[in-house]
This record gives structure tokens, sequence and C-alpha cells, in this order.
């Protein structure tokens, strides 16, 4: 199987000049956790990523201003992604071992085009044991504690 059969296709995504209450808001409106986060709309290259986490450790947690917080702030880099034409096994052993929750797909131009996440392993393949294996190695705790 590959990525393009599973991944949600066109996620939503932000600018690292955004407000991290526009990228709060688009988490509300779309029903997501996490919104890539490209270069430009025109090239929707991938520079990052935000998660709901990002903005309660980093905006809430630490009583920042939502409205003049950049997503530049509080997103991560370095972004571990995947192509459409990758197995989807590449995809899940990324997951694993870097213990994410969900992975961006990106075209060959770094382009986001889709973004795989547990909920869409666990629903859109039929593979209950593996899913199982995927959710228990993506949530072991870091022995570093990172």
């Amino acid at each position: 199987m590959k990525c393009s059969e599973i991944m949600t296709k066109d996620p939503v995504c932000c600018l690292s000049s955004d407000t991290v209450n526009k990228a709060a808001q688009l988490m509300k409106t779309e029903n997501v956790g996490p919104i890539p986060v490209v270069a430009d709309e025109e090239s929707k290259r991938l520079i990052g990523i935000v998660t709901d986490r990002d903005l309660a450790l980093k905006v809430v947690a630490e009583a920042k201003d939502a409205k003049s917080t950049m997503v530049d702030d509080v997103m991560t880099t370095g972004v571990v992604a995947c192509r459409a034409d990758d197995n989807l096994q590449n995809a899940l052993k990324a997951m694993e071992e870097h213990q994410v929750r969900r992975i961006p797909i990106i075209d060959d131009n770094d382009r986001v085009i889709g973004i795989i996440a547990q909920a869409d392993i666990a629903t859109r393949i039929n593979q209950p044991k593996k899913t199982a294996e995927v959710v228990e190695e993506i949530s072991k705790t870091n022995a570093a504690g990172s």
C-alpha cells in the first residue's frame, strides 16, 4: 500500500508569519490537531509543523499572547515527511522511529500534498494488529526525556 492511498489529501496549511491565533482557528474550523507550515501559499513547500500541543505548551502554558505570537516562534522544524509513492510501511516506520503521531506527505518539490495521522491508520487500513503496534511504538516515552 502506498502513502497516497491512506493520506488525507490537501491538508490546510499555514505560514510561519501567521499568528498562533490564526493557526488555532484553522485547527478549530478544520477539526485537526496538526497544521503543516509552508514557505508560501504558492509553493506550499513544507518548512515545519505546528500542533495543538505546541499551542498548549508554548503559548497557553507560557501565557503568551496568541494574537501577537507568530507560528514561527512555536512550530517544529526539521519535520519528518514521506512522499506519496512511498510504501506505507516506510511512513509507519518513520512515525515509530521519531515518535510522531502524524507525518506530512510531500511531492518531489517538497510541496505538501497530504498528511497521515494515527487516525488515518486506524480507520483506513484493515490491520488491527499493525495499528496497535504503531500506536504503541509512537506512544513510548523517549528514554532521553525529549
